[in-house]
């Protein structure tokens, strides 16, 4: 499993009957987390002195209950290697969601890493990342900071915007991301067309969804032809591939599979995956947050 255990701002306290115990800076909040099938009590005093806390509806979707939370603050994340720190903006919305989703924090670490060292080896050449379903844009400052030339693709306009924000707070230059609102899929299409390349791409594509003109994304049928198409935008000297996901049936072993088919069987280079986890404070126990497949050289 791949931990994202260099946190300070953020911190998982404790999990119970489908729910969740973290801290986000100065701040804990409760939340639903669907793999908590287990009940181990609620012994930590913050499950009853929260700043917020999201009540799942039986009728689906639900609500947040919020006890001197601000509508917005900040936390920040050290990087490895030079400790360079990115800060990100929270603000809870819909459906639980808090603006980052802190586990992706051991994908930072090794896209940071990986164009670091690519970066030294070919002598100041600038890395092109494409960042495809990129929320807020976590893996984007990661990338960026690194050096890198990060294209930024979400159909949330709203999305695009508020990674906008994380980025100025993490002093990541105006020229390092191009940021664009569009469907994925055609965005990668007009791309191929286009007969531009990238050296790295990222992908965290959600499990359902809506493109910007109602475009209908199902991950089960749409995953794999886009991982297809994508892998034609990889540029001569490529770097890695990255696919995260929060989807049950799209186990490790199923993210490996794709990308050996679709890009390791031609490109060769090689392919890990692994469940993505945050570990419990003052626990040996780590909470599962879905899993992740790379490709790299």
């Amino acid at each position: 499993m791949w931990k994202a255990d260099r946190w300070k701002d953020y911190s998982v306290l404790d999990c119970s009957t489908g729910e969740k115990l973290e801290r986000w800076g100065k701040y804990t909040l409760v939340r639903p987390d669907p793999q908590v099938i287990w009940d181990t009590g609620h012994d930590n005093p913050g499950w009853k002195r929260n700043n917020g806390h999201y009540h799942r509806s039986s009728k689906g979707g639900g609500e947040w209950e919020f006890h001197d939370l601000p509508e917005e603050w900040t936390i920040s994340y050290e990087l490895p290697v030079d400790n360079r720190k990115l800060t990100f903006h929270l603000k809870p919305f819909a459906f639980k969601h808090t603006g980052i989703f802190p586990e992706q924090a051991a994908n930072w670490d090794w896209t940071y890493t990986r164009i670091k060292e690519a970066a030294e080896k070919r002598s100041g050449e600038r890395i092109r990342v494409l960042n495809l379903f990129a929320y807020t844009g976590g893996a984007t400052v990661a990338a960026a900071a690194a050096g890198a030339f990060v294209t930024h693709v979400d159909a949330a306009k709203g999305m695009v915007q508020w990674a906008k924000e994380n980025a100025e707070s993490s002093d990541i230059p105006h020229d390092s991301i191009r940021w664009i609102v569009d469907d994925c899929a055609k965005f990668v299409e007009r791309e191929i067309r286009r007969g531009n390349t990238y050296d790295a791409i990222l992908m965290d594509p959600p499990s359902y969804g809506r493109g910007p003109k109602g475009e209908i994304w199902k991950i089960e049928e749409s995953v794999y032809p886009l991982v297809q198409s994508a892998a034609k935008l990889l540029s001569d000297k490529p770097l890695f591939f990255l696919i995260n996901s929060y989807t049950t049936g799209l186990q490790p072993g199923v993210l490996s599979y794709m990308l050996n088919t679709a890009i390791a069987k031609n490109r060769g280079g090689n392919v890990e995956s692994s469940e993505l986890g945050l570990p419990l404070k003052n626990s040996p126990l780590v909470l599962p947050c879905g899993a992740c497949g790379r490709w790299f050289m």
